[in-house]
C-alpha cells in the first residue's frame, strides 16, 4: 500500500509538472528546422505557418534550413534535442522514406520523434527542360527509348522527387541518369538551363517556374488532375496506377510533454483553418491537413509501409 501511494504521488507530480510546463510554454523562441534549402516546398510550408504560430504562442519561431543527407541531418538533430518543445522539425515524407532507403539512421522516426500535426499534402509534377523536344509523357518515354542520353534532377536522395523518378523509370522501362541536388530550388534552376532534362518536383516549387515559362510541365502524379492545372494530365493516364505525393508535418523530440504537444497541435489546427493560410497553400497546389498527433503518428507508420513498397518496386538505392 505504501509503495502504491508513492507511485500515485509520483504520477500526480508528473501530471502537474507537465501542466505547469504547458502553462509557461513557450517562454523563449522556438526553433523550427527545415531539412532542405530555402525556396523548396518544405521551406514554403514552414515559412507560411511559422509566423502565424509565433503570433499564436507569443514567441518568435525561427526557421533554420539545415539540409544534407536526404533530410537526415535536420531530423536527427531534432530527435536528439531536449524534449521541451523548443526545437521542432518541419518534416516531410523523408521521415517515412529514409528508414527503408538508408541502411543505418542516427534516429528512429517512430521512437525518437513525437508527432505534432500533419500540415499539408501536395502532388509532384513532371517537368522537362524547355529545350527537350517533348510535350507529353508518351513523347518523353519514346524520346528516352530512342537511345538519347538523359538525366533527371531530384531534390535529394530519398525524397519523393527521386523515388517518383525511379518508379517512373521502372514502370516506363527507360534508363535515365540520376543527378541529386540539395533541394528543389537549385535543381529546377539547372533544369531550366538545360543541364538536366527532366525532374519530378513538388508543385509549390515547380509551378512558379512553369507559370514563368522557364520549364515545361507534362503531368501530375496525383490520382486525379490538379485543380491548379486542370489541363495537365496525370501520369496514370499514360501509366495506369502511377501515383505518388509529398507532404509536410511537424514533429518534436520524443518525450516532449503531452501538454506541450497538445498546445502546439491546437494552435496549428486553428492556423490551418485560417482563410489566408488556406489560400496561400491552394495557390501553390498544396492541400492543408490538420488532425491530432495520434493521427499523424498513424499516418507516419502507414507511409513507411507505402514507401517501402515503392522503394523495393523501383530498385532505388542510396
Amino acid at each position: 500500500m505504501k509503495r502504491l501511494t508513492v507511485f500515485c504521488w509520483i504520477a500526480a507530480f508528473s501530471l502537474l509538472s507537465g501542466a505547469a510546463r504547458a502553462d509557461t510554454y513557450p517562454s523563449k523562441p522556438i526553433k523550427m528546422l527545415v531539412p532542405f534549402p530555402a525556396g523548396g516546398t518544405v521551406d514554403f510550408f514552414a515559412r507560411t505557418v511559422g509566423p502565424r504560430l509565433a503570433e499564436a504562442l507569443g514567441q518568435p519561431v525561427l526557421i533554420e534550413n539545415r539540409s544534407g543527407a536526404g533530410g537526415n541531418i535536420a531530423a536527427e538533430a531534432v530527435a536528439k534535442s531536449p524534449a521541451d518543445g523548443y526545437t521542432l522539425l518541419m518534416g516531410s515524407e523523408i521521415v517515412s522514406i529514409n528508414i527503408t532507403l538508408y541502411e543505418k539512421l542516427g534516429y528512429d522516426p517512430v521512437k525518437d520523434l513525437a508527432p505534432v500535426i500533419l500540415v499539408g499534402t501536395v502532388p509532384n509534377i513532371l517537368l522537362v527542360s524547355p529545350s527537350l523536344p517533348v510535350k507529353t509523357t508518351q513523347e518523353l518515354i519514346a524520346y528516352a527509348k530512342s537511345g538519347k542520353k538523359m538525366s533527371y534532377a531530384s531534390t535529394g536522395l530519398g525524397t519523393s522527387s527521386q523515388l517518383s523518378s525511379e518508379l517512373f523509370k521502372s514502370v516506363a522501362g527507360i534508363d535515365v541518369l540520376h543527378v541529386p541536388y540539395k533541394g528543389g530550388a537549385p535543381a529546377i534552376v539547372d533544369l531550366a538551363g538545360g543541364q538536366v532534362e527532366m525532374m519530378f518536383v513538388n508543385m509549390p516549387t515547380g509551378l512558379p517556374m512553369v507559370k514563368g515559362g522557364k520549364v515545361r510541365i507534362l503531368a501530375v502524379t496525383s490520382a486525379q488532375r490538379a485543380p491548379q492545372v486542370p489541363d495537365v494530365p496525370t501520369i496514370a493516364e499514360t501509366l495506369p496506377g502511377f501515383e505518388t505525393a509529398a507532404w509536410s508535418a511537424i514533429y518534436a523530440p520524443a518525450g516532449t510533454p503531452k501538454a506541450v504537444i497538445d498546445k502546439l497541435n491546437a494552435a496549428m489546427v486553428k492556423i490551418l483553418q485560417m482563410p489566408d493560410v488556406q489560400a496561400a497553400l491552394a495557390e501553390q497546389g498544396a492541400v492543408p491537413a490538420g488532425g491530432t498527433p495520434q493521427a499523424l503518428g498513424d499516418f507516419t507508420k502507414s507511409e513507411i509501409v507505402k514507401w517501402e513498397k515503392i522503394i523495393k518496386a523501383s530498385g532505388a538505392k542510396i
